[in-house]
């Protein structure tokens, strides 16, 4: 049966051309021949822009870049983005269009879940003006900004008050259920496994021999003969496995092994360095080659003959940095630590005469190693020729 309506029936005369005056607004727009399609466009456009009054708080464009992605920096790269603030997370899009065409296909957008997320005023990240920025339980964080005060205001307001609302825990859905269901199976298969691991080495250990136990004993025992047995050190320096080193060694116990007051090495730098080096520009502060520095100290800690005439050790200023790297290299130095202290308060004396007398009194008291070897070297820094 067909209903008849005055709507069809103008609808009619107005396909027809008939003399019936037309509303001049409704003569501009085209008159479409499918009425059934018109019709279902018109719902569907309709219950979409329901949805989005639904579900969204607020919508509208800002100016976004990622900073962050779960804690590894990344470059800004600002874009305008037209945002949509729903319940529980903030979506992007590059425009009203792109929202509206993934509402109608089902396409999922890139978001900011809002559970247990930070939003905060940032004016170090960026040189922009009204600048937040919200970092997510993730670790990822991202910079919203607008050039309006008043807009960026109202969408930092509603953000925070979102996030306070939402809070950390997500709400209670059938997934909770399903993945609470699963972790109980998870925990079943788990509880298993390890049962049969207790049990695997419990068999091992019921066939673990007796014979093994011994060879770990045996192990034991000939370690333990081996660091009873091992040789002291003075041992090894009388057999001359282990040789007494120049370089690190105590000024005393040198000069009582060479049998004498003034180390042999400190003796040949300085007949070596008045012989060839005094016309050198700067004798003591210049620094030699290291490696041929660290080349010298291993021959001489090796006791082997040492001729500092040798064209490899031309350069000066390597023999100078071998005799600054042996004193400097002495565990007590040249003045002791024991007349740290008086020497400090010799110095200290502001009568010159009294001062002088004190400092001598001092150097006799030294050992005469140190004593002898001090006046070699303090003689040679005092030679006129330098």
């Amino acid at each position: 049966m067909r209903i008849k309506s005055t709507n069809l029936q103008h609808d009619r005369l107005s396909q027809s051309k008939s003399m019936v005056l037309i509303d001049p607004a409704e003569a501009t727009k085209p008159i479409s021949r499918h009425r059934r399609n018109h019709s279902q466009h018109y719902v569907t456009d309709n219950l979409i822009h329901k949805v989005l009054l639904v579900n969204q708080n607020k919508e509208g464009i800002l100016n976004k870049t990622k900073i962050s992605d779960r804690g590894k920096k990344l470059r800004k790269n600002w874009s305008a983005t037209y945002v949509v603030l729903c319940k529980e997370r903030l979506e992007f899009y590059k425009d009203a269009k792109e929202l509206t065409a993934n509402l109608k296909s089902g396409t999922k957008s890139e978001y900011i879940d809002l559970h247990g997320a930070q939003i905060e005023w940032t004016n170090e990240k960026s040189s922009r003006k009204n600048v937040f920025q919200i970092t997510t339980e993730s670790g990822n964080e991202f910079l919203l900004q607008s050039e309006a005060d008043i807009t960026v205001q109202e969408w930092f307001s509603v953000i925070r008050n979102t996030i306070d609302s939402l809070g950390t825990v997500q709400p209670f859905s059938t997934l909770s259920v399903k993945s609470a269901s699963t972790e109980v199976l998870h925990q079943g298969t788990e509880l298993k496994e390890k049962k049969s691991e207790q049990r695997k080495s419990l068999v091992f250990k019921l066939n673990y021999s007796a014979s093994d136990s011994s060879d770990i004993n045996r192990v034991k025992t000939r370690l333990k003969k081996f660091i009873i047995r091992r040789p002291s050190l003075k041992t090894l320096q009388e057999k001359g496995l282990i040789k007494d080193q120049v370089f690190g060694c105590h000024l005393e116990t040198l000069c009582k092994r060479e049998n004498a007051t003034v180390p042999h090495f400190v003796q040949m730098c300085i007949e070596a360095v008045e012989k060839r080096g005094l016309d050198a520009d700067g004798l003591y502060r210049v620094s030699g080659n290291l490696s041929t520095i660290q080349k010298l100290r291993f021959v001489v800690n090796q006791e082997e003959k040492l001729n500092l005439d040798d064209s490899q050790w031309e350069d000066i200023h390597v023999v100078t940095g071998a005799l600054k790297m042996f004193f400097r290299e002495l565990p007590d130095p040249l003045f002791p630590h024991s007349f740290f202290e008086q020497f400090v308060e010799a110095i200290k004396i502001p009568e010159s005469d009294r001062r002088i007398q004190t400092l001598r009194n001092l150097v006799t008291q030294l050992p005469p190693c140190n004593r002898d070897t001090m006046k070699a070297l303090f003689a040679h820094l005092r030679n006129p020729l330098r």
